[in-house]
């Protein structure tokens, strides 16, 4: 999604009485929705209605930015130590090609270029979170597990629902309501599971309490923003998220270009790991048709673990568009497992209608908000850049297995499901018209 400095403002929407807070009115700005009127009204108007977010939440948002990390960065540069923070940043995957398309330089080059900026800043750490979204993937594996056994006796089983998209989040908890939400994969995305294990694990670790150490995610887009100041990530006891600031990987070259800094003249530096123990480098990369590739992980693992059957290359059925999919399972004519990749607002329209009307096969979902509408030479060059990492397996990860062991005291544990796991409900839920436009 493209840049631009957030403002706030007040105006109405259009053919709605509402008066709407635009707090960030670019966070979604190609997406187009209505609520209330037969007129289309845009669904970044809509998110930033104060239906939808508190002034506290608000003004939380509007706090994550460049300026919030400078003014950190100042801090721990004065005297009065009481006012330090340790400034941890943690990388998405998929921002990492991003910056590799950049700077022109492969992956693991890229990414210790970016810490080595990061680090001269004056940052503590710089973490890469692909531990943390192996969480993910294994935690959304063993829900549909669950969630597939039950579905007999359980209307709310499935089909299950898994996204990483904030706004789709959003868009369900308060349009789709009670229709969607408990089918909602309660497995915490990749961010919010980096979050709780540097506020929680990591600062055991230092022997800091969590809000001594200052979290930012740098994330591929702004509705990522909207995930951290969640109320459920927040800790009112000690008053921090566990993820303090968002930026967009734009947001980190914008801060490169505003301080003249060339790449060729950065140091590199290796990436730090939660664990704090130093090895080589070796970045990896996860199965899939994205950058996480949930589906893919959830379809060959439902597939082995329920009809012991191994799936070596999922294929991919085109629907109504590209963005709109099928991968199917099926053994001796019959259908086992029937998934689909959603993606875009107007084919979840397409299939919200069905499942009112009872019509939905599919026992999951994947969903995304936006479908096709980035920029394509630069997403080829870095699902490119991507491609080249080595994968591996999350059941694969001895980093997480001793996480699991050292952190979360096994698999299954109440602690477990703390750290990683949410739960989505109604939020005034909008009634949708039935001639609604997109």
């Amino acid at each position: 999604m493209s840049e631009v400095a957030i403002g706030k403002r007040k105006e109405k929407c259009e053919n709605c009485t509402k008066q709407v807070r635009l707090a960030f009115p670019a966070l979604t700005a190609q997406r187009s929705l209505c609520f209330t009127s037969k007129q289309p009204v845009l669904l970044s108007a809509c998110l930033s209605c104060d239906r939808c977010i508190s002034d506290e939440e608000s003004q939380r948002i509007s706090q994550q930015n460049l300026q919030e990390i400078y003014k950190v960065l100042s801090l721990n540069k004065r005297c009065d130590a009481s006012e330090h923070k340790v400034l941890a940043v943690s990388v998405c995957p998929q921002s990492l090609p991003f910056f590799s398309v950049k700077f022109h330089l492969d992956v693991p080059q890229a990414a210790q270029k970016l810490c080595g900026f990061l680090k001269s800043l004056g940052v503590h750490y710089v973490f890469d979170t692909t531990v943390a979204a192996g969480f993910s993937i294994l935690e959304s594996q063993k829900d549909f597990i669950q969630r597939f056994r039950r579905r007999h006796h359980d209307s709310n089983a499935l089909p299950m629902f898994t996204s990483s998209c904030p706004g789709w989040i959003r868009y369900a908890e308060r349009v789709l309501g009670s229709l969607v939400t408990p089918l909602i994969c309660t497995a915490k995305s990749p961010q919010q599971i980096m979050g709780s294990l540097v506020k929680d694990f990591f600062t055991q670790q230092q022997k800091l309490t969590p809000d001594k150490v200052y979290h930012v995610v740098v994330a591929p887009c702004f509705d990522k923003k909207l995930e951290a100041v969640r109320d459920e990530f927040y800790s009112n006891l000690l008053e921090t998220q566990d993820v303090d600031c968002v930026l967009t990987s734009g947001e980190v070259l914008r801060m490169m270009e505003e301080k003249g800094v060339l790449v060729e003249d950065v140091d590199s530096v290796p990436l730090d790991h939660v664990l704090g123990e130093f090895h080589e480098e070796n970045l990896v990369r996860h199965e899939g048709r994205s950058s996480e590739g949930f589906l893919e992980h959830i379809f060959k693992h439902a597939a082995k673990e329920l009809f012991g059957l191994k799936v070596e290359e999922v294929v991919y059925k085109t629907l109504r568009n590209r963005d709109f999919l099928e991968v199917s399972l099926e053994r001796d004519g019959e259908t086992l497992l029937h998934f689909a990749a959603v993606y875009g607002f107007r084919n979840i329209q397409t299939l919200v209608h069905r499942m009112r009307k009872g019509r939905v096969p599919y026992q999951l979902v994947e969903c995304e908000g936006e479908g096709g509408r980035a920029d394509k030479a630069l997403l080829q060059q870095m699902e490119e850049a991507y491609s080249s990492l080595p994968v591996r397996l999350p059941e694969m990860n001895p980093e997480i297995q001793r996480l699991y062991h050292n952190w979360l005291e096994g698999q299954d544990s109440p602690r477990a499901m703390q750290a990683l796991h949410t739960q989505y409900s109604q939020r005034q839920s909008q009634q949708l018209p039935p001639d609604i436009q997109w």
